[in-house]
Protein backbone atom coordinates (compact mmCIF):
# COMPACT_ATOMS: atom_id res chain seq x y z
CA UNK A 1 0.00 0.00 0.00
CA UNK A 2 1.15 3.39 -1.10
CA UNK A 3 0.55 5.79 2.32
CA UNK A 4 0.45 9.66 0.72
CA UNK A 5 1.14 12.62 2.80
CA UNK A 6 -0.68 15.74 1.46
CA UNK A 7 0.34 19.17 2.24
CA UNK A 8 -2.11 21.66 3.74
CA UNK A 9 -2.73 22.98 0.42
CA UNK A 10 -3.40 19.68 -0.93
CA UNK A 11 -5.55 18.68 1.79
CA UNK A 12 -7.93 21.99 1.42
CA UNK A 13 -9.88 23.51 4.21
CA UNK A 14 -11.21 21.14 6.62
CA UNK A 15 -14.90 20.40 7.16
CA UNK A 16 -14.11 20.50 11.24
CA UNK A 17 -13.08 23.78 10.63
CA UNK A 18 -15.25 25.54 8.66
CA UNK A 19 -18.16 27.56 10.06
CA UNK A 20 -21.18 27.06 8.11
CA UNK A 21 -24.14 29.01 8.53
CA UNK A 22 -27.57 27.43 7.90
CA UNK A 23 -29.86 29.41 6.61
CA UNK A 24 -33.84 29.21 5.90
CA UNK A 25 -36.28 32.00 4.54
CA UNK A 26 -39.82 32.44 4.43
CA UNK A 27 -41.24 34.08 1.51
CA UNK A 28 -44.49 35.92 -0.01
CA UNK A 29 -44.30 33.58 -3.04
CA UNK A 30 -41.96 31.66 -5.28
CA UNK A 31 -40.09 34.15 -6.87
CA UNK A 32 -38.04 37.34 -6.18
CA UNK A 33 -39.10 39.09 -8.74
CA UNK A 34 -42.69 38.46 -7.64
CA UNK A 35 -42.66 38.10 -3.90
CA UNK A 36 -40.79 39.15 -0.79
CA UNK A 37 -39.43 37.45 1.95
CA UNK A 38 -41.17 37.71 5.61
CA UNK A 39 -38.64 35.96 8.20
CA UNK A 40 -34.79 34.86 7.89
CA UNK A 41 -33.68 32.10 10.40
CA UNK A 42 -30.07 31.08 10.68
CA UNK A 43 -27.56 29.08 12.27
CA UNK A 44 -23.91 29.26 13.07
CA UNK A 45 -22.24 25.89 13.84
CA UNK A 46 -18.67 24.60 13.41
CA UNK A 47 -17.59 21.04 14.08
CA UNK A 48 -20.86 20.18 15.54
CA UNK A 49 -21.36 22.95 17.59
CA UNK A 50 -23.80 25.54 17.26
CA UNK A 51 -22.18 29.24 17.65
CA UNK A 52 -25.01 31.38 17.28
CA UNK A 53 -28.65 31.60 16.30
CA UNK A 54 -29.95 34.57 13.79
CA UNK A 55 -33.65 35.14 13.52
CA UNK A 56 -36.63 38.42 12.54
CA UNK A 57 -39.27 38.64 10.78
CA UNK A 58 -39.15 41.14 7.84
CA UNK A 59 -42.12 43.48 6.66
CA UNK A 60 -42.27 42.37 2.46
CA UNK A 61 -44.28 45.60 1.58
CA UNK A 62 -47.03 44.06 0.26
CA UNK A 63 -49.67 41.82 2.13
CA UNK A 64 -48.96 38.16 2.28
CA UNK A 65 -51.12 36.29 0.55
CA UNK A 66 -53.83 34.01 2.25
CA UNK A 67 -52.33 30.61 1.29
CA UNK A 68 -48.78 31.63 2.56
CA UNK A 69 -50.26 32.37 5.79
CA UNK A 70 -51.89 29.40 6.55
CA UNK A 71 -48.75 27.64 5.48
CA UNK A 72 -46.30 29.12 7.57
CA UNK A 73 -48.55 30.78 10.03
CA UNK A 74 -47.03 34.53 9.54
CA UNK A 75 -49.28 36.91 8.71
CA UNK A 76 -49.89 40.81 8.23
CA UNK A 77 -49.88 41.54 12.29
CA UNK A 78 -46.95 39.86 12.97
CA UNK A 79 -44.73 41.79 10.86
CA UNK A 80 -46.71 45.15 10.52
CA UNK A 81 -43.97 46.14 12.80
CA UNK A 82 -41.07 44.34 12.03
CA UNK A 83 -37.93 46.22 10.15
CA UNK A 84 -37.35 45.99 6.21
CA UNK A 85 -35.24 43.97 4.29
CA UNK A 86 -32.91 47.18 4.41
CA UNK A 87 -31.84 47.05 8.05
CA UNK A 88 -32.31 43.08 8.27
CA UNK A 89 -29.51 42.02 5.23
CA UNK A 90 -26.33 44.33 6.83
CA UNK A 91 -27.37 42.06 10.17
CA UNK A 92 -27.57 39.09 8.37
CA UNK A 93 -24.79 39.56 6.49
CA UNK A 94 -22.59 39.99 9.42
CA UNK A 95 -23.51 36.97 11.09
CA UNK A 96 -23.02 35.34 8.07
CA UNK A 97 -19.22 36.30 7.48
CA UNK A 98 -16.60 34.31 6.79
CA UNK A 99 -19.04 31.37 6.36
CA UNK A 100 -20.22 28.62 4.09
CA UNK A 101 -24.24 29.50 3.46
CA UNK A 102 -26.16 26.05 3.92
CA UNK A 103 -29.83 26.15 2.80
CA UNK A 104 -32.09 23.15 1.99
CA UNK A 105 -32.42 23.63 -1.93
CA UNK A 106 -30.29 26.96 -1.88
CA UNK A 107 -30.95 28.05 -5.04
CA UNK A 108 -34.33 29.46 -3.92
CA UNK A 109 -33.01 31.22 -0.44
CA UNK A 110 -29.72 32.46 -2.41
CA UNK A 111 -32.15 34.00 -5.25
CA UNK A 112 -34.09 35.80 -2.55
CA UNK A 113 -31.07 37.09 -1.07
CA UNK A 114 -29.32 38.34 -3.75
CA UNK A 115 -32.29 40.04 -5.20
CA UNK A 116 -32.99 41.90 -1.76
CA UNK A 117 -29.33 42.44 -1.81
CA UNK A 118 -29.34 43.87 -5.78
CA UNK A 119 -32.83 46.07 -4.78
CA UNK A 120 -31.14 47.18 -1.83
CA UNK A 121 -27.86 48.46 -3.31
CA UNK A 122 -25.75 46.00 -0.91
CA UNK A 123 -22.88 44.01 -2.82
CA UNK A 124 -23.32 40.66 -2.12
CA UNK A 125 -20.85 38.88 -0.13
CA UNK A 126 -19.95 35.95 -2.26
CA UNK A 127 -20.24 33.32 0.08
CA UNK A 128 -19.92 29.50 -1.05
CA UNK A 129 -23.30 27.98 -1.19
CA UNK A 130 -23.82 24.33 -0.16
CA UNK A 131 -27.27 22.95 -1.04
CA UNK A 132 -28.31 20.12 1.51
CA UNK A 133 -30.89 18.61 -1.99
CA UNK A 134 -27.96 18.20 -4.26
CA UNK A 135 -25.89 16.18 -0.98
CA UNK A 136 -29.02 14.17 -0.45
CA UNK A 137 -29.77 13.09 -4.23
CA UNK A 138 -25.87 11.99 -4.06
CA UNK A 139 -26.22 9.99 -0.98
CA UNK A 140 -29.40 9.23 -0.23
CA UNK A 141 -31.15 6.63 -1.71
CA UNK A 142 -35.10 6.90 -2.45
CA UNK A 143 -35.09 3.39 -0.67
CA UNK A 144 -34.26 5.12 2.33
CA UNK A 145 -36.97 8.03 2.32
CA UNK A 146 -39.70 8.72 -0.19
CA UNK A 147 -38.32 12.11 -0.99
CA UNK A 148 -35.75 14.74 -0.38
CA UNK A 149 -37.87 16.80 1.17
CA UNK A 150 -36.84 18.56 4.99
CA UNK A 151 -39.00 16.32 7.08
CA UNK A 152 -38.17 13.87 5.46
CA UNK A 153 -34.59 13.55 5.75
CA UNK A 154 -34.61 15.33 9.40
CA UNK A 155 -36.63 12.02 10.31
CA UNK A 156 -34.36 9.94 8.56
CA UNK A 157 -31.30 11.71 10.86
CA UNK A 158 -33.30 11.33 14.06
CA UNK A 159 -33.70 14.92 13.97
CA UNK A 160 -35.39 16.07 17.23
CA UNK A 161 -36.66 19.20 15.42
CA UNK A 162 -39.83 18.86 13.39
CA UNK A 163 -39.57 21.20 10.31
CA UNK A 164 -42.98 23.51 10.60
CA UNK A 165 -42.34 26.50 8.09
CA UNK A 166 -40.78 28.76 9.72
CA UNK A 167 -37.23 29.85 9.46
CA UNK A 168 -35.42 29.18 12.44
CA UNK A 169 -37.43 25.78 13.41
CA UNK A 170 -36.51 24.80 9.57
CA UNK A 171 -33.17 26.04 10.03
CA UNK A 172 -32.48 23.64 12.94
CA UNK A 173 -33.44 20.84 11.53
CA UNK A 174 -31.51 21.39 8.33
CA UNK A 175 -28.28 21.79 10.94
CA UNK A 176 -28.88 18.34 12.09
CA UNK A 177 -29.37 16.94 7.88
CA UNK A 178 -25.93 18.92 7.29
CA UNK A 179 -24.29 16.96 10.25
CA UNK A 180 -25.96 13.57 8.87
CA UNK A 181 -25.29 14.16 4.85
CA UNK A 182 -21.67 14.93 6.20
CA UNK A 183 -21.19 12.20 7.80
CA UNK A 184 -22.04 10.08 5.16
CA UNK A 185 -19.63 12.00 2.29
CA UNK A 186 -17.08 11.92 5.17
CA UNK A 187 -17.31 7.51 4.57
CA UNK A 188 -16.68 8.61 1.05
CA UNK A 189 -13.41 10.19 1.39
CA UNK A 190 -14.87 13.98 1.59
CA UNK A 191 -12.71 15.83 4.63
CA UNK A 192 -12.46 19.02 3.13
CA UNK A 193 -14.62 22.16 1.91
CA UNK A 194 -13.58 21.83 -1.76
CA UNK A 195 -14.17 18.15 -1.98
CA UNK A 196 -17.58 18.94 -0.58
CA UNK A 197 -18.80 21.79 -2.75
CA UNK A 198 -17.34 19.78 -5.80
CA UNK A 199 -18.66 16.20 -4.70
CA UNK A 200 -21.17 13.80 -6.77
CA UNK A 201 -21.59 10.53 -6.79
CA UNK A 202 -20.15 10.33 -10.25
CA UNK A 203 -16.94 10.22 -8.63
CA UNK A 204 -15.62 7.43 -7.30
CA UNK A 205 -13.84 7.20 -4.29
CA UNK A 206 -11.26 5.71 -6.21
CA UNK A 207 -11.21 8.40 -8.35
CA UNK A 208 -11.11 11.39 -5.68
CA UNK A 209 -8.20 9.83 -3.57
CA UNK A 210 -6.29 10.27 -6.80
CA UNK A 211 -6.04 13.72 -5.95
CA UNK A 212 -2.66 13.52 -4.80
CA UNK A 213 -1.48 13.06 -8.18
CA UNK A 214 -1.62 16.69 -8.47
CA UNK A 215 0.59 17.46 -5.45
CA UNK A 216 3.69 18.07 -6.83
CA UNK A 217 2.35 20.16 -9.95
CA UNK A 218 3.51 23.76 -10.13
CA UNK A 219 1.17 26.82 -10.52
CA UNK A 220 2.31 27.58 -13.41
CA UNK A 221 1.83 27.23 -17.73
CA UNK A 222 2.66 24.00 -19.57
CA UNK A 223 1.71 20.85 -20.54
CA UNK A 224 0.49 17.51 -18.27
CA UNK A 225 1.01 14.06 -18.91
CA UNK A 226 -1.19 11.81 -17.67
CA UNK A 227 1.36 8.35 -17.65
CA UNK A 228 -0.27 4.80 -16.43
CA UNK A 229 1.59 2.13 -13.97
CA UNK A 230 3.50 0.98 -17.59
CA UNK A 231 4.86 4.97 -18.04
CA UNK A 232 2.42 4.61 -21.21
CA UNK A 233 1.50 8.12 -22.23
CA UNK A 234 -2.59 7.71 -21.84
CA UNK A 235 -3.83 11.90 -22.26
CA UNK A 236 -1.80 15.04 -22.78
CA UNK A 237 -3.65 18.53 -21.95
CA UNK A 238 -2.43 22.20 -21.47
CA UNK A 239 -3.00 25.08 -19.36
CA UNK A 240 -2.22 28.53 -17.93
CA UNK A 241 -1.89 26.73 -13.74
CA UNK A 242 -1.08 22.89 -14.19
CA UNK A 243 -2.07 22.03 -10.40
CA UNK A 244 -5.14 24.00 -10.63
CA UNK A 245 -6.32 22.51 -13.64
CA UNK A 246 -4.77 18.58 -12.98
CA UNK A 247 -7.24 18.88 -9.55
CA UNK A 248 -10.52 19.18 -11.89
CA UNK A 249 -9.99 15.93 -12.88
CA UNK A 250 -10.69 14.23 -9.52
CA UNK A 251 -13.83 16.65 -8.96
CA UNK A 252 -17.35 17.00 -10.88
CA UNK A 253 -16.59 19.13 -12.99
CA UNK A 254 -14.57 16.26 -14.78
CA UNK A 255 -18.14 14.83 -16.47
CA UNK A 256 -16.53 12.97 -19.24
CA UNK A 257 -16.76 9.28 -19.24
CA UNK A 258 -13.53 8.34 -20.62
CA UNK A 259 -11.75 10.85 -18.59
CA UNK A 260 -12.89 8.77 -15.43
CA UNK A 261 -11.91 6.04 -16.53
CA UNK A 262 -8.11 7.21 -18.05
CA UNK A 263 -7.93 8.61 -14.29
CA UNK A 264 -9.07 5.31 -12.82
CA UNK A 265 -5.60 3.55 -14.47
CA UNK A 266 -3.54 6.96 -13.64
CA UNK A 267 -0.49 6.32 -11.50
CA UNK A 268 1.55 9.63 -12.49
CA UNK A 269 1.18 12.71 -13.50
CA UNK A 270 4.62 15.05 -15.49
CA UNK A 271 4.20 18.51 -15.89
CA UNK A 272 6.32 20.57 -18.64
CA UNK A 273 6.51 24.27 -17.67
CA UNK A 274 6.42 26.20 -20.52
CA UNK A 275 7.41 30.21 -20.37
CA UNK A 276 4.26 31.12 -23.18
CA UNK A 277 0.96 30.42 -24.00
CA UNK A 278 2.05 29.75 -27.57
CA UNK A 279 4.60 27.15 -26.51
CA UNK A 280 2.31 24.99 -24.32
CA UNK A 281 -0.27 24.21 -27.19
CA UNK A 282 2.74 23.29 -29.51
CA UNK A 283 4.64 20.61 -27.05
CA UNK A 284 0.67 19.54 -26.42
CA UNK A 285 0.84 19.05 -30.08
CA UNK A 286 3.86 17.27 -30.69
CA UNK A 287 3.07 15.23 -27.96
CA UNK A 288 0.24 13.55 -28.67
CA UNK A 289 1.48 13.09 -32.34
CA UNK A 290 4.41 11.34 -30.72
CA UNK A 291 2.53 9.22 -28.34
CA UNK A 292 -0.55 8.90 -30.20
CA UNK A 293 -2.61 8.46 -26.48
CA UNK A 294 -5.84 6.47 -26.31
CA UNK A 295 -7.82 9.40 -24.26
CA UNK A 296 -7.06 11.94 -26.60
CA UNK A 297 -8.88 12.21 -29.78
CA UNK A 298 -7.90 15.00 -31.65
CA UNK A 299 -4.58 15.13 -33.04
CA UNK A 300 -3.84 12.27 -32.90
CA UNK A 301 -2.47 11.67 -36.53
CA UNK A 302 -1.39 14.83 -38.25
CA UNK A 303 0.51 12.53 -41.18
CA UNK A 304 -2.85 11.41 -42.59
CA UNK A 305 -4.39 14.79 -43.24
CA UNK A 306 -5.27 14.61 -46.99
CA UNK A 307 -3.91 16.76 -49.46
CA UNK A 308 -5.56 16.90 -53.43
CA UNK A 309 -2.88 16.72 -55.62
CA UNK A 310 -2.27 17.96 -59.28
CA UNK A 311 0.34 14.99 -60.68
CA UNK A 312 3.04 15.64 -62.75
CA UNK A 313 3.23 13.03 -65.86
CA UNK A 314 2.27 13.53 -69.54
CA UNK A 315 -1.56 14.55 -68.41
CA UNK A 316 -1.66 15.27 -65.12
CA UNK A 317 -4.75 15.12 -63.12
CA UNK A 318 -6.05 14.96 -59.16
CA UNK A 319 -5.86 12.85 -57.02
CA UNK A 320 -6.11 12.79 -52.86
CA UNK A 321 -2.72 11.72 -51.19
CA UNK A 322 -1.47 11.71 -47.34
CA UNK A 323 2.06 13.18 -48.10
CA UNK A 324 3.69 16.20 -49.78
CA UNK A 325 6.57 14.95 -52.25
CA UNK A 326 9.16 16.81 -54.28
CA UNK A 327 8.09 15.62 -57.13
CA UNK A 328 6.97 18.60 -59.32
CA UNK A 329 3.19 18.19 -58.49
CA UNK A 330 0.92 20.67 -57.10
CA UNK A 331 -0.25 20.40 -53.95
CA UNK A 332 -3.27 21.80 -52.04
CA UNK A 333 -3.91 21.47 -48.40
CA UNK A 334 -4.09 20.25 -46.08
CA UNK A 335 -7.91 19.41 -45.12
CA UNK A 336 -10.03 18.13 -42.21
CA UNK A 337 -10.18 14.42 -43.98
CA UNK A 338 -10.55 12.69 -47.02
CA UNK A 339 -14.16 13.81 -47.58
CA UNK A 340 -13.29 17.16 -47.71
CA UNK A 341 -10.31 16.85 -49.98
CA UNK A 342 -12.93 14.55 -52.57
CA UNK A 343 -15.45 17.40 -52.25
CA UNK A 344 -12.58 19.58 -53.32
CA UNK A 345 -11.63 17.79 -55.95
CA UNK A 346 -15.49 17.10 -57.26
CA UNK A 347 -15.47 21.00 -57.10
CA UNK A 348 -12.52 21.50 -59.61
CA UNK A 349 -13.95 18.61 -62.21
CA UNK A 350 -17.23 20.65 -61.82
CA UNK A 351 -15.42 23.21 -64.04
CA UNK A 352 -12.03 21.54 -65.70
CA UNK A 353 -12.12 18.69 -68.08
CA UNK A 354 -9.54 16.66 -66.45
CA UNK A 355 -9.47 13.43 -67.07
CA UNK A 356 -10.72 10.65 -63.74
CA UNK A 357 -9.45 7.86 -64.98
CA UNK A 358 -5.67 6.22 -62.77
CA UNK A 359 -3.62 4.81 -65.54
CA UNK A 360 -0.47 5.26 -66.68
CA UNK A 361 -0.82 7.52 -69.89
CA UNK A 362 1.97 8.63 -72.11
CA UNK A 363 2.63 11.35 -75.00
CA UNK A 364 -0.12 9.74 -77.45
CA UNK A 365 -2.54 9.08 -75.23
CA UNK A 366 -3.92 5.49 -75.70
CA UNK A 367 -7.68 3.80 -75.34
CA UNK A 368 -11.01 4.35 -76.00
CA UNK A 369 -13.02 7.34 -75.13
CA UNK A 370 -15.22 7.01 -71.61
CA UNK A 371 -18.56 8.22 -70.30
CA UNK A 372 -17.38 11.63 -69.36
CA UNK A 373 -15.74 11.98 -72.54
CA UNK A 374 -19.16 11.33 -74.17
CA UNK A 375 -20.54 14.20 -71.56
CA UNK A 376 -17.85 16.58 -72.41
CA UNK A 377 -16.50 16.22 -68.90
CA UNK A 378 -12.88 14.99 -70.29
CA UNK A 379 -11.09 16.59 -72.43
CA UNK A 380 -9.77 12.54 -73.38
CA UNK A 381 -6.53 12.78 -73.90
CA UNK A 382 -6.45 9.16 -74.50
CA UNK A 383 -8.49 8.99 -77.59
CA UNK A 384 -6.23 11.99 -79.48
CA UNK A 385 -3.32 9.02 -81.19
CA UNK A 386 -4.18 9.17 -85.05
CA UNK A 387 -1.31 10.67 -85.90
CA UNK A 388 1.77 13.11 -84.43
CA UNK A 389 -0.31 16.61 -84.93
CA UNK A 390 -3.00 15.56 -83.39
CA UNK A 391 -1.56 13.95 -80.18
CA UNK A 392 0.51 17.23 -80.28
CA UNK A 393 -2.55 19.30 -80.40
CA UNK A 394 -4.12 17.46 -77.84
CA UNK A 395 -1.45 17.71 -75.64
CA UNK A 396 -1.07 21.42 -75.66
CA UNK A 397 -4.81 21.76 -75.05
CA UNK A 398 -4.82 19.59 -72.18
CA UNK A 399 -1.52 22.03 -70.44
CA UNK A 400 -3.69 25.01 -71.52
CA UNK A 401 -5.88 23.32 -69.55
CA UNK A 402 -3.66 22.32 -66.59
CA UNK A 403 -2.20 25.95 -66.13
CA UNK A 404 -5.49 27.40 -65.42
CA UNK A 405 -6.39 24.08 -62.86
CA UNK A 406 -2.67 25.22 -61.18
CA UNK A 407 -3.57 28.89 -61.52
CA UNK A 408 -6.73 28.36 -59.94
CA UNK A 409 -4.55 26.16 -56.84
CA UNK A 410 -1.82 28.53 -56.45
CA UNK A 411 -2.62 31.91 -57.47
CA UNK A 412 -6.09 33.45 -58.61
CA UNK A 413 -9.25 31.23 -58.38
CA UNK A 414 -11.75 34.08 -59.32
CA UNK A 415 -12.55 32.40 -62.40
CA UNK A 416 -13.55 29.24 -61.03
CA UNK A 417 -16.01 30.91 -58.17
CA UNK A 418 -17.54 32.75 -60.68
CA UNK A 419 -18.42 29.96 -62.62
CA UNK A 420 -19.82 27.62 -60.04
CA UNK A 421 -21.23 31.06 -58.63
CA UNK A 422 -23.13 31.36 -61.60
CA UNK A 423 -24.28 27.37 -61.50
CA UNK A 424 -25.66 27.54 -57.86
CA UNK A 425 -27.83 30.85 -59.00
CA UNK A 426 -28.75 28.82 -62.17
CA UNK A 427 -29.84 25.80 -59.79
CA UNK A 428 -31.32 27.86 -57.15
CA UNK A 429 -33.95 29.81 -60.18
CA UNK A 430 -34.85 26.66 -60.81
CA UNK A 431 -35.43 25.04 -57.44
CA UNK A 432 -33.03 22.49 -57.58
CA UNK A 433 -31.59 22.89 -54.35
CA UNK A 434 -30.14 20.30 -53.36
CA UNK A 435 -28.00 20.26 -56.64
CA UNK A 436 -27.06 23.90 -56.16
CA UNK A 437 -26.18 23.53 -51.99
CA UNK A 438 -23.92 20.38 -53.03
CA UNK A 439 -21.96 22.70 -55.48
CA UNK A 440 -22.18 24.97 -52.74
CA UNK A 441 -20.18 22.73 -50.73
CA UNK A 442 -17.76 22.05 -53.04
CA UNK A 443 -16.85 25.41 -53.96
CA UNK A 444 -16.59 26.39 -49.76
CA UNK A 445 -14.07 23.39 -49.13
CA UNK A 446 -11.93 23.68 -51.89
CA UNK A 447 -11.44 27.49 -51.46
CA UNK A 448 -10.44 26.55 -47.90
CA UNK A 449 -7.99 24.14 -48.66
CA UNK A 450 -6.20 26.60 -51.69
CA UNK A 451 -6.52 29.45 -48.77
CA UNK A 452 -4.88 27.16 -46.15
CA UNK A 453 -2.46 25.89 -48.86
CA UNK A 454 -0.96 29.18 -49.95
CA UNK A 455 -1.00 30.60 -46.21
CA UNK A 456 0.91 27.52 -45.05
CA UNK A 457 2.97 27.21 -48.26
CA UNK A 458 4.27 31.06 -48.22
CA UNK A 459 4.80 31.14 -44.68
CA UNK A 460 6.90 28.14 -44.90
CA UNK A 461 9.21 29.06 -47.76
CA UNK A 462 10.94 31.48 -44.89
CA UNK A 463 13.81 30.39 -43.17
CA UNK A 464 13.15 32.84 -40.13
CA UNK A 465 10.77 34.90 -38.88
CA UNK A 466 11.18 36.58 -35.38
CA UNK A 467 7.72 37.96 -33.70
CA UNK A 468 7.15 39.99 -30.52
CA UNK A 469 4.38 41.25 -28.47
CA UNK A 470 3.49 42.71 -25.25
CA UNK A 471 2.45 40.89 -21.99
CA UNK A 472 -0.23 41.99 -19.51
CA UNK A 473 2.07 41.91 -16.96
CA UNK A 474 5.19 43.72 -18.57
CA UNK A 475 8.05 42.38 -20.73
CA UNK A 476 7.83 40.62 -24.19
CA UNK A 477 6.94 36.96 -25.24
CA UNK A 478 9.28 36.66 -28.25
CA UNK A 479 8.70 33.70 -30.77
CA UNK A 480 11.22 32.09 -33.57
CA UNK A 481 9.22 30.44 -36.68
CA UNK A 482 11.71 28.39 -38.97
CA UNK A 483 9.98 26.99 -41.87
CA UNK A 484 6.94 27.63 -40.21
CA UNK A 485 8.00 25.14 -37.48
CA UNK A 486 8.23 27.25 -33.48
CA UNK A 487 11.48 26.84 -33.19
CA UNK A 488 11.75 28.75 -29.83
CA UNK A 489 10.10 31.16 -27.68
CA UNK A 490 11.41 33.50 -24.96
CA UNK A 491 9.99 36.25 -22.53
CA UNK A 492 11.99 39.28 -22.15
CA UNK A 493 11.31 40.44 -18.55
CA UNK A 494 9.64 44.12 -17.88
CA UNK A 495 12.24 46.76 -17.99
CA UNK A 496 15.16 44.74 -19.76
CA UNK A 497 16.29 45.21 -22.99
CA UNK A 498 14.81 42.90 -25.75
CA UNK A 499 17.11 42.91 -28.04
CA UNK A 500 19.63 40.26 -25.91
CA UNK A 501 16.97 38.06 -25.41
CA UNK A 502 16.30 37.88 -29.37
CA UNK A 503 19.58 36.98 -30.12
CA UNK A 504 19.84 34.98 -27.60
CA UNK A 505 16.98 33.15 -29.15
CA UNK A 506 18.28 32.84 -32.43
CA UNK A 507 21.62 31.46 -31.77
CA UNK A 508 20.12 28.87 -29.55
CA UNK A 509 16.62 27.98 -31.40
CA UNK A 510 15.88 24.92 -33.28
CA UNK A 511 17.25 24.54 -37.07
CA UNK A 512 14.43 22.25 -39.07
CA UNK A 513 15.30 21.04 -42.33
CA UNK A 514 13.47 22.84 -44.90
CA UNK A 515 10.36 21.21 -45.77
CA UNK A 516 8.69 19.99 -49.56
CA UNK A 517 6.34 23.05 -49.65
CA UNK A 518 3.54 23.75 -49.70
CA UNK A 519 3.81 21.85 -46.55
CA UNK A 520 5.52 23.32 -43.45
CA UNK A 521 8.09 21.98 -41.31
CA UNK A 522 5.29 21.09 -38.66
CA UNK A 523 1.88 19.57 -38.31
CA UNK A 524 -0.29 21.85 -40.24
CA UNK A 525 -2.42 22.39 -36.76
CA UNK A 526 1.47 23.88 -35.49
CA UNK A 527 1.56 25.59 -38.34
CA UNK A 528 -1.95 27.14 -38.03
CA UNK A 529 -1.50 27.80 -33.72
CA UNK A 530 1.83 29.63 -34.75
CA UNK A 531 0.31 31.74 -37.75
CA UNK A 532 -2.93 32.75 -35.55
CA UNK A 533 -0.40 33.84 -32.69
CA UNK A 534 1.17 36.24 -35.12
CA UNK A 535 -1.40 37.71 -36.99
CA UNK A 536 -3.05 38.64 -33.22
CA UNK A 537 -3.16 42.45 -32.71
CA UNK A 538 -0.34 43.75 -30.80
CA UNK A 539 2.41 41.28 -32.47
CA UNK A 540 4.99 42.63 -34.13
CA UNK A 541 7.48 41.30 -36.41
CA UNK A 542 11.02 41.92 -35.50
CA UNK A 543 12.71 40.09 -38.59
CA UNK A 544 11.28 38.30 -41.70
CA UNK A 545 14.58 36.63 -43.80
CA UNK A 546 13.11 35.47 -47.14
CA UNK A 547 9.74 36.69 -49.32
CA UNK A 548 6.50 36.72 -47.19
CA UNK A 549 3.42 37.52 -49.10
CA UNK A 550 -0.08 35.65 -50.59
CA UNK A 551 -1.59 36.24 -54.24
CA UNK A 552 -3.75 39.45 -54.51
CA UNK A 553 -6.47 37.57 -55.65
CA UNK A 554 -5.76 34.21 -54.08
CA UNK A 555 -8.05 31.77 -52.19
CA UNK A 556 -7.70 33.84 -49.08
CA UNK A 557 -9.43 36.39 -50.89
CA UNK A 558 -12.81 34.65 -51.93
CA UNK A 559 -12.37 32.64 -48.54
CA UNK A 560 -13.23 35.69 -47.24
CA UNK A 561 -16.53 36.35 -49.18
CA UNK A 562 -17.42 32.98 -49.40
CA UNK A 563 -17.04 31.78 -45.61
CA UNK A 564 -20.35 34.26 -44.27
CA UNK A 565 -22.41 32.43 -46.80
CA UNK A 566 -21.30 28.69 -45.64
CA UNK A 567 -22.00 29.67 -42.15
CA UNK A 568 -25.21 30.89 -42.37
CA UNK A 569 -26.15 28.08 -44.81
CA UNK A 570 -24.88 25.74 -41.67
CA UNK A 571 -27.50 27.79 -39.68
CA UNK A 572 -25.49 28.89 -37.35
CA UNK A 573 -26.34 32.37 -37.61
CA UNK A 574 -29.64 34.30 -38.71
CA UNK A 575 -29.10 34.55 -42.81
CA UNK A 576 -31.34 37.15 -43.91
CA UNK A 577 -29.18 38.62 -47.44
CA UNK A 578 -31.30 39.49 -50.42
CA UNK A 579 -31.16 36.72 -53.40
CA UNK A 580 -31.35 33.69 -50.74
CA UNK A 581 -33.53 31.11 -51.42
CA UNK A 582 -34.88 29.08 -48.19
CA UNK A 583 -35.64 25.20 -48.48
CA UNK A 584 -36.87 24.12 -44.88
CA UNK A 585 -33.89 25.37 -42.31
CA UNK A 586 -31.19 25.62 -45.03
CA UNK A 587 -30.75 28.57 -46.93
CA UNK A 588 -28.93 28.69 -50.88
CA UNK A 589 -27.72 31.52 -52.23
CA UNK A 590 -29.31 31.86 -55.76
CA UNK A 591 -26.49 34.04 -55.98
CA UNK A 592 -23.14 33.52 -54.18
CA UNK A 593 -21.48 36.98 -55.07
CA UNK A 594 -21.76 39.50 -52.25
CA UNK A 595 -23.49 42.86 -52.96
CA UNK A 596 -20.02 44.91 -52.24
CA UNK A 597 -17.92 42.68 -54.49
CA UNK A 598 -19.89 44.09 -57.61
Amino acid sequence: MRLIQGTLDELGTPLAETDFVVVDLETTGGSPSAAAITEIGAVRVRGGEILGEFQTLVHPGTPIPAFIALLTGITDAMVRDAPVIDAVLPAFFEFARGSVLVAHNAPFDVSFLKDAARQCGYPWPGFTVVDTVHLARQVVTLDEVPNRKLGSLARLFGSPTTPDHRALTDARATVDVLHGLLERVGALGVHSLEELTTFTSRVSPAQRRKRHLAESLPHAPGVYVFRDAHDHVLYVGTSHDLRSRVRTYFTASERRSRMGEMVAIAERVDAIVCQTTLEAQVRELRLIAEHKPRYNRRSRFPERMPWVKLTAEAFPRLSVVHAVRDDGATYVGPFSGRRAAELAVDALHEVFALRQCTRRMGRRGGGGSCVLADMRRCLAPCTQAADDATAEQASVDYAVLVAQVRAVLTGDCRSLAADLRARIGALSAGERFEQAATIRDRLVTLVRGAARAQRLGAFAACPKIVAARRRPEGGWEIVLVRHWRLAGTTVAPRGSDPWPYVEALAATAEVPEPPTLPAPAASAEEAEKVLRWIEADGTRLVEVEGEWSCPVHGAGAERARLEPLAVAAAGAVPFDEPGVVRRGTAPVASSLRHPAAG
